[in-house]
């Protein structure tokens, strides 16, 4: 019992500090691999907590109940501009939608919106309210997704739009390509002396179509909503394995409308609201958690030396906002391109969350200003002041005062003169400082 104990004592550590204090550079291929994948799974369950997820997908569920069917009527318009409507009817066979008996009310809502256009041009004020409904949808969804990346800076009403609307007009394509790519894998091989051999083979990769599909829908969600750099592998994974639960679950779903039959007991015609409602808010949270998945599988170098970062002391975290400040001025001096907070972490091995909380703090401090491309979604940092005026002393006066202070209403003499006194000490301390800039030290 002791060395299970012991096991489990060690592994809890492990987990919590020793891992993050390993960097890649100290491990081989194979256990740098393990090592990514641990981290990654261990920030995505804490960012799910952390980020509550659960409340964002009960938010999304609402959103999404009701741009569901504008959505829908989206797709199937766009289908039918290239005239394959049916193969999205088709496409919603045997999903949770069907079993829920939702498809003859989603397509006579279709139809009314679709009988109303005029030589391919929508009108009315129905079209007005599907598409506000859609893009509000999509709205909240890049909103839930920047948390998670942490983004604050949202997109402009332009670039919503476009890429909004790109989305939607991939979606019937992918699904469109997945029927006609089965069908052309069932025509090419059926009439082939090799079916009796691939027969299997070809089964297989009919069965597989829709999950390649699926991945790719993901992925190219993961990287297009959220507002900032995404990378494609990063997308890629996140998008596979929530692109996989997703099915799963649709698929254990369906499967289980028999056990769900309860419901039917319960609340008759009315069955099909609650087992909407499920359905979406698990879909939700599989599609945040993949979000959740990108983010950690990206940023794994962010937290590194996390134990330490979170306990750092004053002198060494005034001794990285000298030295960050010393390479950003010196860049400017020489007339170097600007840096951004990757590069300073990569050449200094600095965690880059820490580098990212100290650069903010500059900002915040105006000590430097923050350069935004909104072209690559990269920023980097300038001096904000005269960089022959930014000495050491200026630098942590500015840092020292940043905030409030005396703000509280009692009158204590007592400590109003300790306040000060406190002063003189501080210009005392920091009079050779005030003499020596940053770029010469």
């Amino acid at each position: 019992m002791r060395k299970i104990k012991d096991f489990v004592v060690g592994t809890y550590n492990f987990v919590r500090d020793d891992v993050w204090r390993i960097t890649e550079d100290e491990l081989s291929r194979s256990r740098r691999v393990l090592y990514n994948v641990i981290k990654t799974v261990i920030l995505a369950i804490r960012g799910f907590k952390e980020n509550q997820l659960n409340v964002k997908a009960s938010a999304l569920t609402y959103s999404l109940l009701l741009a569901l069917v504008p959505i829908v009527a989206l797709f199937i318009s766009i289908a039918k501009g290239f005239g394959l409507e049916g193969i999205i009817e088709d496409s919603l066979q045997d999903t949770a939608i069907d079993k829920m008996g939702l498809i003859s009310v989603i397509m006579s809502f279709v139809e009314s919106y679709l009988e109303a256009t005029q030589g391919g041009v929508f009108v009315g004020i129905g079209i007005v309210i599907l598409f506000v409904s859609v893009i509000t949808f999509f709205v909240r969804v890049e909103i839930s997704f920047n948390d998670v990346w942490q983004v604050k800076k949202t997109r402009s009403v332009v670039r919503r739009f476009t890429t909004y609307f790109s989305i939607i007009f991939l979606v019937p394509i992918l699904v469109i390509v997945s029927s006609g790519l089965s069908i052309y894998i069932n025509s090419a091989f059926s009439n082939s002396f090799l079916y009796e051999i691939l027969g299997p083979f070809v089964r297989v990769m009919v069965n597989v179509v829709p999950y390649f599909i699926v991945w790719i829908g993901f992925t190219v969600l993961y990287i297009a909503i959220p507002n900032t750099r995404v990378k494609f592998v990063n997308a890629l994974i996140a998008g596979i394995i929530a692109g996989t639960a997703f099915l799963i679950f649709q698929m254990m779903y369906v499967n289980g409308q028999i056990n769900l039959s309860r419901y039917n007991a319960i609340y008759g015609g009315f069955a099909a609201i609650p087992l909407l409602l499920l359905w979406i808010r698990i879909s939700c949270l599989i599609v945040l958690f993949g979000a959740e998945l990108s983010y950690a599988a990206q940023n794994i170098h962010n937290f590194e030396h996390e134990g330490d970062v979170k306990t750092i002391s004053v002198r060494y975290r005034n001794f990285l906002y000298l030295y960050i400040t010393y390479l950003i001025v010196h860049q400017f001096e020489d007339d170097k391109p600007a840096l951004t907070p990757e590069e300073i972490s990569a050449k200094n091995k600095l965690p880059s969350r820490l580098v990212n909380q100290l650069l903010s703090k500059l900002v915040d401090a105006k000590v430097l200003i923050e350069v935004y491309n909104e072209e690559n979604n990269t920023k980097s940092y300038q001096p904000a002041v005269d960089i022959n005026k930014i000495t050491a002393g200026l630098l942590f006066d500015k840092l020292e005062t940043q905030g409030s202070e005396m703000f509280l209403q009692n009158s204590n003499p007592q400590m109003e003169k300790f306040w000060e006194q406190t002063l003189h000490l501080r210009e005392c301390s920091k009079c050779e400082g005030d003499k020596i800039l940053v770029k010469d030290i």
